[in-house]
């Protein structure tokens, strides 16, 4: 794969410039675009600031985090609390996001997508209320391990980590979840399977292949 240094400003403004492109020819009245990456990576950064450049452009953009769509505390931590196959199986509640996030974005749907379910630190459900994304509309799911439940995704982007940047910058009580990483890669590969890819093991430095995908 072959990748050129770019700065997060200019990064930003091509993915945007480019969902606009892709908006365009879809077709649908919303866009469904992933951020994908480990936590270290730093996704919701990308998030909110590809979320600014869209609404610059005259877009309605809601960011939902996958973090707010995470299984209650009984279930996450069945198996003990630094589990790393259920990190990857069953941490987040892939059957809320389905029903609360994407179904109703399908073609006929109603548009009103709930922005996060359950708060991980009061184990709690949120009561968020429903938000309605407008025709030409983008949603933006922000979170780890995103592209290997089938979502319909009309654009992806993933930040990736060498393994060495990934266990760099995983915090030590987080390192647990590095095998669940490593299957990940093994078993989907996101960097093939994602429309960009974004190498970030230098925060400052980023380098894409956004000039070699179009």
């Amino acid at each position: 794969m072959r990748l050129e240094a770019i700065s997060w400003d200019r990064l930003t403004d091509a993915l945007a410039d480019r969902l606009v492109r892709t908006a365009a020819e879809a077709g649908g009245p919303w866009l469904r675009v992933a951020v994908d990456g480990a936590p270290a990576a730093e996704g919701e950064l990308l998030a909110a600031r590809l979320a600014e450049a869209l609404r610059l452009r005259g877009r309605f953009v809601l960011v939902v985090a996958t973090a707010g769509f995470l299984r209650p505390a009984s279930l996450r931590f069945e198996y003990g609390r630094q589990d790393a196959e259920t990190y990857y199986e069953g941490w987040t509640d892939t059957g809320a996001l389905w029903r609360e996030v994407f179904n109703p974005l399908d073609p006929g749907g109603t548009g009103r997508v709930l922005p996060d379910l359950w708060d991980p630190v009061t184990d709690r459900a949120t009561r968020s209320p429903a938000v309605q994304l407008p025709p030409g509309g983008v949603l933006v799911v922000q979170g780890p391990l995103l592209l290997g439940h089938w979502f319909p995704f009309d654009f992806s982007v993933h930040l990736r980590l060498s393994p060495a940047a990934l266990a760099r910058r995983t915090p030590d009580d987080a390192r647990w979840t590095l095998p669940a990483f490593a299957r990940y890669e093994a078993e989907v590969g996101p960097a093939q399977a994602a429309d960009v890819v974004v190498q970030a093991d230098k925060p400052r430095h980023p380098a894409w292949n956004g000039a070699a995908t179009g």
